[in-house]
């Protein structure tokens, strides 16, 4: 027992160890988007007081600069919309290549698993000027884009979690007079919904923050957050560091509480599939 008491104590100060180091570059943007620009080069790790404090001037001058609204609804609509489609799309394709064994199926399988390994720097600007000729280079064919780029991955893990699931129950449900579609959508969906909040969690954090893609296909007309981020740098290398700390914040708020929301979601839904029928 005192073993054990000391195994865990000594993990938990590791964690927290960990947990600092984890937060400690969040904080410092924080702390700085409160700063005037020269405090934040010359003071960085100083909590804001005195003449370094401007209060909500670098967020309401952000604000201004970046067209912040316009670029948080064209991410919040891409970022929606992508993992919605790549959750639906990808669990059925999963179900399919691993009910059904033939060729075709294996070598689906396995060009999913080696896009997982193929750098997008390797393919971005083809990806980039076939998007403009099949008119993807927009906020809604980029979505096409992300899906393309996203399967391979939310395959490959929606596939590892439906081989755990018993041929019976879906056996069970066709003899009920259910034909695949809703055998798919009433018993299977429903138990692959803490692989579907893992996936949602991975792909909501890489298409938030995503700047290359926007960048290369959709450019300024539609500018997402990270893009528009990155338009307060000015001419030779001036930067707006006080206005780029507070929308920085901005952009992190809605992504650190969708974690935090959909969290004790994994925990249940690992739990929920632990007992199957």
């Amino acid at each position: 027992m005192k073993k054990r008491n000391a195994s865990t104590y000594i993990l938990f100060v590791l964690m927290a160890v960990f947990a600092v180091f984890v937060l400690f570059p969040i904080l410092i943007v924080f702390i700085n988007s409160f700063k005037g620009r020269l405090f934040i080069s010359s003071e960085p790790f100083t909590i804001p007081k005195g003449d370094a404090f401007v209060g909500m001037t670098n967020y309401t001058e952000g604000l201004a600069k970046t067209g912040f609204f316009s670029a948080f609804a064209y991410s919040l609509w891409i970022t929606v919309s992508s993992v919605v489609v790549i959750l639906l799309f990808t669990s059925m394709l999963a179900w399919y290549i691993t009910r059904v064994k033939n060729i075709v199926t294996q070598v689906i399988y396995f060009a999913l698993v080696f896009s997982m390994i193929v750098p997008f720097q390797m393919v971005m600007f083809t990806m980039s000027k076939i998007a403009n000729m099949l008119g993807l280079d927009n906020p809604v064919g980029i979505i096409v884009l992300y899906v393309g780029f996203g399967a391979g991955m939310a395959s490959f893990m929606f596939s590892g979690f439906i081989k755990s699931i018993p041929l019976a129950l879906e056996e069970a449900a066709m003899i009920d007079g259910a034909n695949p579609v809703k055998t798919f959508f009433l018993v299977v969906l429903p138990m692959l919904k803490s692989t579907a909040v893992t996936i949602a969690i991975l792909n909501t954090m890489w298409i938030w923050n995503d700047y290359l893609m926007p960048y290369l296909t959709i450019g300024t007309n539609y500018r997402t957050i990270p893009v528009a981020i990155q338009y307060l740098r000015g001419g030779y290398g001036a930067v707006d560091m006080g206005a780029m700390m507070a929308m920085l914040v901005l952009a992190m708020v809605p992504v650190i509480v969708f974690y935090l929301v959909c969290q004790k979601h994994i925990i249940k839904g690992v739990l929920a599939g632990a007992v199957k029928g």
